[in-house]
Order: structure tokens, then C-alpha cells, then sequence
């Protein structure tokens, strides 16, 4: 995930604070790392020193300065370059279960029966979020529940295989 595009997404709509950007990040990317608030302001220098991001405006009210930023006309092409950009699959499996299966081979079957408790588990988790989620956290919770049900079917094929290897 791109930071810098997902802030110029959040900036399109209006100019916003840099702590307006973080709270938006992470209630609208629920199931995402919560962004560091020195990350959004790094990231924010680099928009600006870029010229996708700029000033709007300064503001002092009895607190700290907060500055406003805004994207600017290069930065909604880069957006809108960056929206209409295909994300290309995975060209290699990354996958920490996967590397522990290959590793452990034919012992790899209590592993496996482990993570799919694990994997239930969390997928009941999920769904009890999903009922009293706001829409982003839905999303983010379908999202997770397709990914962990992919990941069952696999460890359920990985342990048919296992189990045929064994028979073989």
C-alpha cells in the first residue's frame, strides 16, 4: 500500500490536518497498521517537496500550529494515475504458513491442524466484528475473511496431499 497515494486520496475531498489524515487512515483502512503520526507528516513533506501536496493554510488557536494541506493539480493526476493502475497478483508465494509447510514437509500436519483452529477462530472473531462494524470496518473484516478462508482451503489440500504422500 502506498501511503503517500492513499493521503492525496484523503486530501482530494478537502484540504485536512495532519492528524485529521491519521485518524482518517485508520478509521477508513480498519484492518490496516494504524499510521505513525511521523510517518504522516514524513510522508506529507514528501507530497509537498513533490509538488502533489501543498500549504493551504496555517492555524494557531491557543495550541500547538496546525497546518492544512491540500493536493494540488499534479498531485490529483498522480491520484488518478494511481487509482487506474491494475495491482499486478503476487508473482511468488510470500506466505509465512506456506514457508513453515514447506520446511516441516511430511511433519507439517499438527502445524497445519494448529493453524486451522487459529484461523477459525479469528475468522469468528471477524464476524462478530462485521455486526457492529462501521462500513470500512466491514470491509476490512470481509476482506480478512476471504483471505483466511483461502488460506483453510489450501491447509485443508495441503493435508489431503500429506495424508495421500503418506499412503503412497
Amino acid at each position: 500500500m502506498s501511503t503517500a497515494h492513499v493521503l492525496l486520496g484523503f486530501l482530494a475531498e478537502r484540504p485536512k490536518h495532519g492528524y485529521e489524515l491519521k485518524k482518517e487512515h485508520d478509521h477508513r483502512l480498519a484492518g490496516a497498521k494504524p499510521l505513525a503520526y511521523g510517518q504522516v507528516y514524513a510522508t506529507l513533506q514528501r507530497l509537498e517537496r513533490d509538488g502533489l501536496a501543498e500549504v493551504a493554510e496555517t492555524q494557531q488557536e491557543g495550541g500547538p500550529e496546525r497546518t492544512l494541506y491540500a493536493i494540488t493539480d499534479s498531485g490529483r493526476a498522480e491520484l488518478e494515475q494511481w487509482l487506474n493502475t491494475v495491482e499486478p497478483s503476487a508473482p511468488y508465494v510470500a506466505s509465512p504458513l506456506f514457508a513453515r509447510v514447506a520446511v516441516a514437509g511430511k511433519a507439517a500436519d499438527g502445524y497445519l491442524l494448529r493453524q486451522r483452529e487459529a484461523h477459525l477462530a479469528r475468522m469468528r472473531e471477524l464476524t462478530a466484528e462485521k455486526a457492529s462494524g462501521a462500513p470500512a470496518q466491514v470491509l476490512a473484516a470481509d476482506y480478512a475473511l476471504q483471505h483466511l478462508d483461502a488460506d483453510l482451503r489450501w491447509i485443508e489440500t495441503a493435508l489431503a496431499r500429506m495424508k495421500e504422500d503418506s499412503n503412497a
